[in-house]
């Protein structure tokens, strides 16, 4: 893994790099270029080359990338390497979903508990994992050692589940919750705000006119985000 810190509008590229690098080796292809990178990624060459360049990765002029060996190299970097263990609360329909997603496992994560805590929710199964009481948060995540909590409860609950995360353990939050939470410097959050993502979409389809491009479905929750750099 690389020693200098790689800056965050890189980090949020890579798991975009990743995807595509992804597809690729499953339609067979063993190597490619930066310029066809950059271009199924939305981003440009010279930006592309400059990301890679923080993981030591130059290419080999004429031939491009090993897709394989890159793949290996950001998955390496983004601490996929190893599974980590993630508790969800809050099981109503998007928790319930995110539960029974298989995307956390084949990208490196394992959802080890489902808490809930609405009383009439405990015990029932959703892929294959019995939801428990909120209040058993804190002897998940030592069982466990999760260090990765998800929070997809209504906006007024967010903060608490917040609270008792931090103060059971976890480290990394992924927050779903419509609200903005307060939480120590030692811990982070991601945000994941489906109806933002929603409006921006909307913005660029209203935008759209008979003769313009379409915008492309893949790029454009994370485009503000990512070309920063």
């Amino acid at each position: 893994m690389t020693t200098s810190r790689i800056p965050e509008a890189t980090i949020a590229r890579l798991p975009v790099y990743l995807r595509a690098l992804t597809s690729m080796a499953d339609s067979g292809a063993s190597t490619c270029s930066s310029e066809h990178l950059a271009a199924v990624t939305g981003v440009s060459s010279a930006k592309l080359r400059k990301d890679l360049s923080h993981l030591g990765s130059y290419g080999t002029r004429g031939v491009g990338y090993d897709v394989a060996y890159l793949r290996y190299q950001i998955t390496r970097e983004l601490g996929l390497s190893q599974d980590w263990p993630v508790v969800i609360v809050g099981i109503g329909n998007l928790g319930h979903a995110l539960a029974s997603s298989s995307g956390f496992r084949s990208r490196g994560f394992s959802t080890v508990a489902l808490l809930d805590a609405d009383p009439a929710r405990t015990g029932q199964e959703v892929a294959g994992l019995a939801i428990r009481p909120f209040a058993d948060l804190t002897d998940v995540v030592v069982e466990n050692g999760a260090g990765i909590g998800v929070i997809t409860t209504p906006a007024l609950a967010a903060q608490e589940v917040a609270d008792a995360m931090v103060a059971a353990g976890i480290r990394s939050i992924l927050n779903f919750a419509p609200a903005v939470l307060s939480v120590p410097e030692t811990v982070l959050v991601r945000k994941v705000d489906l109806a933002t993502e929603l409006q921006i979409l909307a913005y660029h389809e209203q935008r759209q006119g008979p003769g313009e491009e379409p915008v492309d479905d893949l790029l454009a929750g994370v485009a503000a985000e990512v070309e920063t750099a």
